[in-house]
């Protein structure tokens, strides 16, 4: 029996927090007996977990990585709250020298780089150990195994990283596993020395959940609505461009299409500057964030079209979920995009831009025959997956 650990920051509503889930589902526990490691106990997905799976205890200085830096001072951990306030100071201070837009990346590679010596180590000696989200410096530095798997879940092409700083990190990983092949060539470019460690296993999908999950009930207002419903489930974050959403939509009603109307399921940093954007244009009764959802799915049912106007992805978990519900699907053409969708045949691909996102989105609002033929395409078609499974089994070895 191999002693496997798999590590990731919490439970909250997320795509990433969903495929791990999935995984965990479908996860060999007959040849593998396995530890979770969270961070942070908290998340609503939390009570999704498979009592198959072995959580261990909650480590007080892990779980100041979900809390503020005020609240983490305030319990008692000084140390980690200066490493962090340091961290915050150096990244905006490269930010705004570099003209970078989102310097988070580079204030969690600082976080856990100056954090490292303040941080326990596992007592536990495993046969595998995964690290299922950036940064994996937990793994790579405090848990000893005989293999070491990092998980990459982005585009890095896209993303503002130190690369030195990186690669220390990844080279204390024997493998490195990537959600797509087109996220492991977008990562190579940056890290070219690593090609011999990148291997590709997709997210895991369970269709069967999926399609019960979506049958549940949900408001009134919205499965009688009688709009054209454009749906997005994502993180109200940059990478996810639910502000380029909104921009869009404004240029659609200003085209004429005033009978289309945006659901967003999530929630996330950029929500108040999202909020007064729908403001700003008018939009309140058109533009509808409807929040942290637990069960995304029947509000993917019942809309007319999914769209995800993300700036860059890695894979995008919900893509996959509207396609299995059988769903007309518009993503913008970000670097991973072709490993998703198959042009004109279960997606429609745009330009990554405002326009290009009104165009896809009056393409097929105009094209009853195309919507339709994504959806029959996509709903004769097996999306589970879980034999992606053996690819990583392979490596334990």
């Amino acid at each position: 029996m191999r002693k496997v650990l798999i590590s990731s920051f919490d439970m909250e509503v997320g795509g990433v927090e969903r495929s791990l889930i999935s995984m965990l589902n479908n996860f060999d526990y007959d040849d593998n007996e396995v530890d979770l490691m969270l961070y942070s106990h908290t998340g609503d997905f939390i009570h999704l977990l498979t009592n198959k799976v072995n959580l261990l205890d909650e480590i007080d200085k892990y779980a100041t990585f979900r809390k503020g830096i005020g609240q983490t001072i305030k319990e008692g951990n000084y140390s980690l709250g200066m490493v962090r306030l340091f961290s915050k100071f150096l990244a905006k201070v490269r930010g705004i020298k570099n003209k970078v837009a989102e310097d988070g990346i580079y204030q969690m590679q600082l976080m856990w780089k100056y954090s490292l010596p303040f941080l326990p180590k596992v007592d536990k000696e495993y046969d595998v150990a995964i690290s299922y989200l950036w940064p994996h410096y937990f793994v790579a530095e405090k848990v000893k195994a005989k293999r070491k798997i990092a998980w990459i879940h982005t585009d890095y092409s896209t993303i503002e990283t130190d690369i030195s700083m990186d690669l220390k990190m990844w080279n204390k990983f024997d493998y490195i596993m990537a959600v797509s092949e087109e996220c492991k060539n977008a990562f190579l470019k940056k890290y070219p020395s690593l090609r011999n460690k990148v291997k590709v296993m997709e997210n895991i999908t369970s269709p069967e959940f999926i399609k019960k999950m979506a049958d549940e009930d949900i408001e009134e207002s919205i499965k009688n609505d009688n709009s054209f419903k454009v749906c997005s489930v994502a993180r109200l974050s940059h990478a996810k461009g639910i502000d380029n959403a909104v921009k869009a939509l404004k240029i659609l009603h200003d085209r004429g299409l005033t009978n289309i109307k945006w659901y967003v399921v999530g929630y996330g940093a950029d929500e108040d500057m999202i909020k007064n954007l729908i403001k700003d244009n008018n939009l309140e009764d058109s533009f509808i964030l409807l929040g942290k959802k637990i069960n995304p799915y029947p509000y993917m049912k019942v809309c007319d079209i999914y769209v995800q106007p993300s700036r860059y992805e890695g894979k995008a978990v919900t893509v996959g979920e509207a396609q299995i519900l059988g769903k007309p699907i518009v993503i913008t053409n970000y670097t991973t995009a072709k490993s998703q969708v198959k042009e004109n045949i279960d997606g429609y691909i745009c330009n990554l831009s405002i326009e290009g996102i009104v165009d896809g989105i009056e393409k097929l609002y105009r094209d009853k025959n195309l919507r339709e033929e994504l959806s029959n395409n996509c709903k004769i078609t097996d999306y589970g997956n879980n034999k992606e499974l053996e690819k990583l089994y392979e490596l334990f070895n």
